[in-house]
């Protein structure tokens, strides 16, 4: 699987499925991109990975088959380069509350020169740091990666928060970005309604980011904490195109529960 790949799944509005990675184990993160995925997500905020770790998981992912992408702590220009140089070829932004601070995020994401959205004359007050690293096999490919593989890199904002929900067209408006991606538990909890994934409040926020997201033709795509084939079904068939499904540590503890006899 390829971003290209990717891309083309979804200009096709067919559902993309990836899976989440918590445990710093390039074991773990090949059996997970061998299992069917299309890309696996190393979760930077809540897992175990350092910047050392991220090479080789991500080396682990491309063995398997899958996209390598990483889900940030933070969007800012620490982890943001962190996660490109070690050869993530997708990011996905947390917490995004605002259009603006998505801009700055992507920003930070962007070689100068690649911004060509931009209104003329104006540019960014930070770009991405130029440099040899793991990404462009420390230098030898440096023109082609910079050329051809770093306009490509998949964008995706989730929106884990009610001013996120509040400035949802804002957000959702940037020709750079690629998908967004609700995070359920994070944004019920800031409605004060953690995991009260059937409540009119939560319902009803959904179905204004799935409308804002139908509007402007941009992917909406969720996380489904706890697998269940009849969930990724209905998301799927609610109009869910960019899916994560599952974590490694969720598929580990459900699956090594000792049975009752």
């Amino acid at each position: 699987m390829t971003i290209h790949e990717i891309r083309n799944i979804l200009a096709k509005d067919k559902p993309t499925i990836g899976t989440w990675l918590q445990f710093p184990s390039a074991d773990v993160a090949e059996i997970m991109a061998k299992s069917g995925y299309d890309w696996v997500a190393c979760d930077m905020e809540h897992g175990s990975f350092g910047p050392s770790i991220l090479p080789n998981i991500f080396r682990a992912i491309e063995v398997g088959g899958a996209v390598p992408f990483a889900r940030l702590p933070i969007a800012n220009k620490v982890a943001i380069k962190a996660a490109l140089e070690a050869g993530a070829q997708g990011l996905i932004f947390p917490m995004i509350e605002s259009g603006a601070q998505l801009e700055e995020a992507i920003d930070l994401a962007t070689y100068p020169g690649q911004d060509s959205w931009r209104v003329a004359g104006k540019h960014a007050q930070e770009y991405r740091g130029v440099g040899y690293c793991r990404a462009n096999d420390f230098g030898k490919h440096f023109d082609e990666y910079r050329k051809r593989i770093t306009p490509e890199i998949f964008l995706v904002a989730q929106v884990e928060h009610i001013r996120a929900v509040e400035n949802i067209d804002k957000i959702i408006a940037h020709p750079r970005l690629d998908a967004i991606m609700v995070g359920p538990y994070d944004l019920s909890g800031s409605m004060g309604i953690t995991g009260n994934f059937e409540s009119k409040e939560f319902t009803e926020a959904i179905a204004t980011i799935r409308k804002a997201c139908l509007r402007r033709k941009v992917p909406m795509g969720t996380h489904i904490v706890l697998p269940n084939p009849d969930e990724l079904a209905a998301q799927i068939k609610a109009g869910a195109r960019f899916i994560a499904y599952g974590i490694d540590t969720v598929f580990l503890w459900k699956s090594a529960e000792r049975p009752e006899i």
